[in-house]
């Protein structure tokens, strides 16, 4: 399995655009703190969150394409489950259904972040040290907000036993934690 410091050396290498890297750097935080809540184990779950989207500037930007790229890169680098949370996480384009834990909690994970971000970013601070998880699980209520942040994928944490107000929670601490280098 790829070592921490290798995964972020992939993610160094594929990706140049400093907010994708800050959104997978937050999955990975939230992918972590959702396994330590679930007891799962969170290297694997931090490793997937981290290279979820490590071939967004290569030809996966393409929707019928994203993920099958990263999954062929990270065949034999992760495990079989690992690489399949992967191509999952866009399975809506895929034709693929999400079934495992690890899978839902990515896709609800990577989905998250971009609604946490977006909620830090109205702030008048632009920081996450002052944003409450009570905020964004109201801004989670109003569609127009972070549009492209969908909430029935959000809400795929229940089917982790994981409600959504937890989940948010969950999701803000999480981030919080790596402000700084989330640029929050």
């Amino acid at each position: 399995m790829l070592t921490h410091s290798e995964a972020l050396a992939l993610v160094e290498e594929k990706i140049q655009n400093l907010n994708l890297r800050r959104h997978m750097l937050a999955t990975e935080a939230v992918m972590r703190a959702l396994a330590r809540r679930l007891g799962q184990d969170e290297e694997l779950w931090g490793l997937t969150g981290l290279v979820h989207d490590i071939d967004l500037e290569s030809g996966g930007a393409d929707p019928a394409q994203h993920a099958l790229l990263a999954a062929g890169w990270l065949e034999g680098k992760l495990p079989t489950e690992a690489v399949q949370a992967i191509r999952a996480h866009n399975g809506e384009h895929l034709g693929l259904t999400r079934s495992t834990p690890l899978e839902h909690g990515l896709a609800a994970a990577e989905t998250l972040t971009g609604l946490v971000t977006a909620a830090a970013l109205i702030l008048p601070s632009k920081k996450i040290a002052d944003l409450k998880a009570k905020s964004v699980l109201k801004r989670m209520k109003e569609p127009r907000f972070a549009a492209g942040a969908n909430r029935e994928i959000i809400r795929e944490s229940e089917r982790l036993g994981v409600p959504v107000d937890g989940f948010i929670e969950l999701g803000v601490e999480a981030m919080r934690a790596i402000g700084p280098a989330l640029g929050l």
